[in-house]
């Protein structure tokens, strides 16, 4: 151990895995938007453009300039997901063939100007009320309701597919769908929809955290591991209480080794007791209160732990859900939230 740091390190492979399963679950012609905003759920935006043109059929991003930096690596189609909002972005669209969502009337008059020149997404708000178009809006919308364009919704409930909120959804979409006379192409799903729903696939999907490995479904892996080093083992005696607060204390003689990571680093601060790491391919438990740069850990029954010796807060082996599950927390929270400080490292690009 030269000198310890907190490290990410991402395997392209493996999100090209989880890409197969999703492909596995949908009808042969039906395209993949892989959705890759926020810095690729954390994954790196330039690099998940270059190790992922082979593997899905178009981008998905947010932000504009996301759209631009991706248009330098590829020509396949990208989708600027919440629509632009200017002239000056319009153009930029147009002069770098990037899609367009558009999901409010306000943005009516400007896209009618382009409509021409672009390709657009008309998104319905069928019940998530966030953002698109209700349904008695549509009719104004006619001149962009052609064979190039595609008509798309967001199901708020696709991870419960039990969620009356999923039935109702579908059929306004289905009822929209009908009164646009079957002319475009659709898309329904998100991740989760993917696997419960794949009977609405249609023309084009977006996963999004499905391809980092951030859902449970059989196949799909974590593709980043979050780990960093013992710094320090402590042997304690029983009723002896461990870090800020001293919330936790030993209910017998036991080994806490000292991990040089943090809510500094992007873990949480909130995670409870009992949350299980990975030291020596072998299951840990977090005890104690997670300070700014230390996590405390019970190494009792792991054989040979030793300072230096790498400790996983999530893996492959160790599924991010793990996390997520005992502490009420996201896998997008976690996957995206990581400092800078952490070192990256990147394989099978």
């Amino acid at each position: 151990m030269i000198e310890p740091n907190s490290e990410l390190v991402i395997d392209y492979e493996l999100v090209r895995n989880n890409i197969h399963v999703i492909k596995s679950n949908l009808p042969s012609n039906c395209k993949i938007m892989g959705i890759i905003k926020s810095n690729a759920y954390g994954h790196d935006l330039d690099k998940a453009a270059q190790a992922l043109d082979d593997a899905i059929d178009g981008y998905g991003v947010v932000r504009l300039e996301e759209a631009l930096r991706i248009r330098e690596k590829s020509v396949k189609p990208i989708l600027a997901m919440q629509g632009v909002y200017s002239s000056d972005a319009y153009d930029a669209l147009k002069q770098n063939n990037i899609w367009s969502v558009v999901h409010s009337i306000s943005q009516l008059p400007l896209a009618k100007k382009y409509q021409d020149d672009l390709l657009f997404w008309i998104k319905l708000n069928t019940g998530m009320n966030r953002l698109g178009i209700v349904l008695n809006e549509l009719d104004q919308f006619q001149s962009l309701l052609k064979d190039s364009n595609v008509l798309m919704t967001h199901l708020a409930c696709a991870d419960n597919p039990e969620d009356e909120l999923n039935d109702a959804q579908l059929k306004n979409f289905d009822h929209a769908w009908n009164k646009v006379a079957n002319k475009m192409q659709r898309s329904v799903l998100n991740s989760a929809g993917v696997f419960n729903f794949p009977d609405q696939a249609y023309d084009w999907v977006r996963p999004g955290i499905a391809m980092y490995g951030g859902i449970a479904f059989p196949g799909l892996k974590t593709s980043m591991t979050f780990r960093s080093q013992i710094i320090s083992i402590q042997s304690l005696n029983k009723n002896e209480r461990i870090g800020y607060g001293g919330r936790v204390k030993t209910d017998k003689p036991s080994k806490i080794a000292i991990v040089y990571c943090g809510y500094a680093d992007g873990f949480p601060q909130t995670v409870i007791d009992g949350t299980s790491v990975m030291v020596n391919s072998h299951k840990s438990k977090i005890i104690g209160r997670v300070s700014m740069d230390l996590i405390s850990i019970d190494v009792t029954e792991i054989p040979d732990c030793k300072i230096g010796d790498w400790c996983e807060l999530w893996s492959p082996e160790l599924s991010i859900l793990e996390n997520t599950k005992k502490n009420g927390l996201l896998s997008y929270e976690l996957m995206t939230k990581m400092n800078q400080r952490v070192k990256r490292h990147y394989l099978n690009i």
